[in-house]
């Protein structure tokens, strides 16, 4: 092991002695990160730095080789500060690089400094309580794992299915880690060690994705990925229920027209849809209502509907009645917080009362 220290310590040499020959002002700091930090290296591992540049001259300090002696393969690439102010940030759980790495080299103490204060932000942020806003970035890769879910199911070939599910494996581990409020410490090798001791996922999570990646063939690989992507989504579902939501309460100037604007969009189509059959007209309407529906109630208490449970595709007219019944309770909502509809006998009244309203 004494050759790698040796190896290593060559290696961060030569990049401080080109900086100092083609870019004496583009070097930052050199950390090492991966496995000769965590002590997990072995005699085949390759050495992770963090060579963090100031300028796009900083480029000509990365390269990619391999040492045919010990047969390893090195990827000396650099880091940008907008890389690690966009970590610090906590919009990913592949934050090693930023949190954990050991600097053995400064060109200047200012960018320690600096280092360090993006390594507090994005400590702040960490040792935060869980918040609405945590939610919502572990949401954004849950929404990946699901896009590739999606097209692992609508895959025929066996490679690509297994592509695909490869994608809805790592947004998955990336999704609990969030949910976690957690960033992954190590590399790969001990990936399942670390989703194990979160507290925040699917109770057989790494038995569920040792399923997936030891499937088959490719409706094996469907099969398991389908579990992982249940399992994860219902997790999803009970943090959700416990974060507070801070809704307002009706109020005009926050849903004032929004019954007339349903009754105009929906209403009448959904009877038109009944009196001709037309299950596409009616079942889009309430798709576009639901839509509606769901915006509004993120920002106000107006209370639960399920609207695409009005949908009967055997019975339209039912259907048109059942939404006209969620119209008849929100406007009941509307009244309740002192919002009242607009209504006019007819459109000379309408005309009367709109040019004398100067509001």
């Amino acid at each position: 092991m004494i050759n790698l220290e040796e190896r290593n310590r060559k290696i961060i040499d030569a990049v401080i002695r080109k900086a100092n020959t083609v870019c004496p002002e583009s070097l930052a700091l050199i950390g090492i990160n991966g496995s000769f930090m965590t002590g997990d290296f072995y005699e085949k591992s390759d050495l992770d730095l963090l060579i963090l540049i100031n300028d796009d001259r900083g480029w000509q300090l990365g390269c990619s080789m391999i040492q045919d002696d010990l047969q390893v393969g090195h990827d000396i690439y650099c880091t940008r500060w907008e890389d690690l102010q966009f970590d610090a940030n906590y919009e990913h759980p592949n934050i090693s690089k930023l949190m954990d790495s050991e600097i053995v080299y400064c060109a200047d103490e200012k960018y320690q400094e600096k280092l360090l204060a993006l390594r507090q932000k994005a400590k702040d942020i960490l040792e935060a309580p869980f918040s609405g806003e945590d939610y919502e970035k572990a949401e954004k890769e849950l929404r990946e794992a699901e896009h590739c879910y999606a097209m692992a199911m609508l895959s025929g070939e066996s490679s690509r299915v297994s592509e695909w599910a490869g994608g809805v494996v790592y947004y998955v581990e990336n999704a609990i880690a969030m949910l976690n409020k957690q960033y992954f410490h190590y590399g790969v090798k001990r990936a399942y060690e670390e989703l194990n001791a979160m507290k925040k996922r699917p109770e057989k999570l790494c038995d569920m994705i040792d399923h997936v990646v030891s499937a088959v063939s490719a409706a094996s690989v469907k099969e398991h990925v389908t579990i992982l992507m249940k399992e994860t989504t219902a997790v999803f579902h009970q943090v959700k229920k416990t974060i507070p939501t801070e809704k307002k309460p009706i109020a005009a100037d926050i849903i004032g027209g929004t019954y007339e604007e349903m009754y105009s969009n929906w209403r009448n189509k959904m009877y038109l849809a009944a009196s001709t059959g037309n299950r596409h007209l009616a079942f889009m309407s309430l798709i576009s209502a639901n839509v509606m529906f769901a915006e509004i109630s993120s920002q106000v208490d107006i209370g639960d509907y399920d609207i695409l449970g009005c949908y009967n595709p055997k019975d339209l007219q039912q259907t048109a009645h059942a939404y006209d019944h969620i119209l008849h309770t929100y406007l009941g909502e509307y009244r309740k917080g002192g919002v009242s509809e607009r209504r006019y006998t007819d459109i000379d009244a309408f005309v009367t009362d709109y040019l004398m309203n100067r509001q």
